[in-house]
């Protein structure tokens, strides 16, 4: 029987300036659910003392009526989603604008990232990189705008990125 040949199939590298097209939609590949550890932990790692995001005996008396997750989490995670199709490639992040929060997030909601290309242009001071103005908004699993922002990032132009094959030989192959 012939010895079968393998063959390296490379993963998703994200997206290269050359890449973003202006009016382009990326949506992300999978939902991720928002947990109490996500909240708590994310809480007291950043040391926010704010009882709304921690105390249900405290949210049972605001308009809420129970825990709110940290709107710092939320920005977080959204941005996290979003690196697969928009900041994978990214040399420096420039700047996060005009952050909204137009519905409130709570344990247990499922959250979306759906990002549109406002604007590229060539970098004056980095001739190897561009940048990028996007708009993503965070969308739960009623389909309610829960963030909505803006960020611009210089991404890097495709020959000039770093090296993508670091991943290892494998020893005695």
């Amino acid at each position: 029987m012939a010895a079968s040949k393998r063959r390296i199939v490379p993963g998703w590298q994200g997206r290269y300036y050359e890449d973003f097209q202006v009016g382009d939609v990326y949506r992300s590949a999978v939902g991720r659910t928002v947990t109490e550890t996500d909240n708590l932990l994310f809480t007291g790692l950043t040391l926010n003392t704010n009882q709304v995001h921690f105390n249900q005996q405290y949210c049972e008396q605001t308009r809420w009526g129970r825990i709110l997750v940290n709107s710092c989490f939320t920005l977080s995670l959204i941005v996290g989603m979003s690196v697969p199709d928009v900041s994978m490639n990214v040399m420096a992040n420039l700047g996060w604008e005009e952050v909204t929060l137009p519905h409130p997030v709570f344990v247990g909601d499922t959250l979306y990232a759906e990002t549109e290309v406002l604007h590229t242009r060539e970098s004056r001071s980095h001739p190897n990189v561009g940048i990028v103005n996007v708009r993503t908004r965070g969308i739960n699993q009623n389909g309610r705008v829960v963030i909505d922002l803006t960020r611009s990032a210089m991404v890097y132009k495709r020959d000039a990125a770093p090296g993508r094959d670091l991943f290892p030989e494998v020893a005695g192959a």
